[in-house]
């Protein structure tokens, strides 16, 4: 079982930054694929980022390449995304998730979910 615990949202003006951290429990974390996803408002889950277990393959949707990285300290148990150049349309709950088989790029590719934390980015 792994539980994993998001912080960092908030609320910023567009063009602001914002480091968003998940931190999970186990000691199996560098076996896990990890992921963030986001809810926009009265939208699905859809794929922002995602790394491999040992940090050496990343993913982004392309609606965030160039602004978002995705970063883990495996010591720590912690994955980050890191999001500049904010834009209203990032306005989401931002969940972390992990992968025992691959590094995921949809929802149904993860097993376990964060509560999500609330980014709001004002215009």
């Amino acid at each position: 079982q792994v539980q994993l615990v998001e912080s960092g949202g908030g609320l910023v003006q567009a063009g602001g930054s914002l480091r968003l951290s998940c931190v999970a429990s186990g000691r199996t974390f560098s076996s896990y694929a990890m992921g963030w996803f986001r809810r926009p408002p009265g939208k699905e889950r859809e794929f922002v980022a995602s790394i491999s277990g040992s940090g050496g393959t990343t993913y982004y949707a392309d609606s965030v390449k160039g602004r978002f990285t995705i970063s883990r300290d495996n010591a720590k148990n912690t994955v980050y995304l890191q999001m500049n150049s904010l834009k209203p349309e990032d306005t989401a709950v931002y969940l972390c998730a992990a992968s025992w088989v691959v590094i995921p790029r949809s929802p149904r590719e993860c097993q376990y979910w964060g509560q999500g934390t609330q980014v709001t980015v004002s215009s």
